[in-house]
């Protein structure tokens, strides 16, 4: 694996609503700016400690994550440094968040934790299989983009806007696009838990 000294990643599920407001960020950051060979985009997805390797070769990284800071649905915030595991174990709304503690404490316990920053959203919806981000939370991916770029900027990392957005490496199936043109109609697949329940 090669080593990045910056890594900024994206952590959460696609499957569920606002859970994939992390991966949507570096998804439009790829998309839309280019960085040095020593800056890593990368989608974290549920992945838990298989991040590992990722964080503790990082020399400073950033986050983006649905939080649940108890704020207004749709809140975004920027937090740095010891605050970071704090928030992202506040509450446990899916199991990537549990592991991505797990990871930073390792991390911590082998000396190779980075400098971090994350910068996330209150979610609206989280329990909604195959469901789209809320307008409120889809609303915040460029004011998060536009924080996590003056962060870099802090740590003398320039973005490069990119001319043409077929250069980035978001061209797979469950691009936004392609996701959201290719998902059943919320009356054609239930996707609120078992389909006995589903209200008549």
């Amino acid at each position: 694996m090669v080593s990045h000294s910056i890594l900024i990643l994206g952590i959460g599920n696609l499957l569920w609503a606002d859970e994939g407001f992390g991966v949507r960020c570096v998804e439009a950051l790829d998309a839309g700016w280019s960085f040095d060979d020593d800056v890593c985009l990368l989608d974290g997805g549920t992945q838990g400690l298989y991040l590992l390797p990722y964080v503790e070769q990082a020399r400073k990284m950033l986050v983006f994550d649905a939080i649940d800071w108890g704020l207004p649905p749709g809140t975004l915030q920027l937090i740095e440094g010891a605050e970071v595991p704090r928030f992202m174990g506040a509450k446990k709304m899916s199991l990537h968040q549990t592991g991505f503690q797990e990871v930073l404490a390792c991390a911590e316990l082998l000396g190779r934790c980075p400098e971090l920053a994350l910068v996330g959203v209150q979610p609206v919806e989280l329990d909604d299989y195959g469901g789209s981000l809320r307008e409120p939370v889809r609303a915040q991916i460029a004011p998060a983009l536009e924080l996590a770029l003056q962060r870099l900027a802090v740590w003398g990392v320039q973005g490069r806007p990119r001319m043409n957005a077929a250069e980035g490496r978001s061209d797979h199936a469950l691009a936004l696009d392609r996701y959201e043109s290719g998902r059943p109609d919320e009356s054609e697949a239930w996707r609120h838990g078992d389909m006995r329940f589903r209200p008549q």
